[in-house]
């Protein structure tokens, strides 16, 4: 298994994976142009898992800045094809993301999960996250 930073060939699997491991059914090109423009800002990374050349998870993490705590990465993804879980595929990715966090000299790795994950929120813990306060998450579209 191979761990390396996504690539922009890489958008069809993450759309894939998007839509099947995670439930966001976003749009193929907007996938692609999403992913064109998280690749080139230095806050953020993707790194793909690869068995044979073919992406089979990813994870996604971005800065968390904020004035009330010291920073920290923000794991804002992270799937793996459901072919190949169990397999330590969502670990290695979860600790590639860990690495970068410390290469930055960040103070942790943050996670939101949805209330319903009750699957990811098992894994989070049995890699040593610790649940914090209950939160709601509002959104406001335009």
């Amino acid at each position: 298994m191979e761990i390396r930073e996504a690539l922009d060939k890489d958008f069809m699997r993450i759309y894939e994976l998007n839509r099947d491991a995670l439930g966001y059914d976003y749009p193929v090109e907007k996938t692609w142009e999403r992913l064109m423009k998280v690749i080139r800002r230095p806050t953020d990374r993707i790194y793909v898992a690869c068995d044979n050349g073919r992406v089979v998870g990813y994870v996604h993490a971005a800065d968390y800045e904020s004035t009330y705590m010291d920073s920290l990465k923000n794991l804002m993804g992270i799937a793996v094809d459901a072919a190949y879980r169990e397999q330590g595929i969502g670990l290695a990715l979860l600790e590639k993301a860990e690495e970068w966090a410390r290469e930055e000299h960040c103070a942790g790795v943050r996670v939101v999960s949805g209330s319903h994950r009750d699957g990811a929120h098992e894994f989070y813990r049995s890699c040593g996250y610790e649940e914090g306060t209950d939160k709601k998450t509002f959104f406001k579209y335009f």
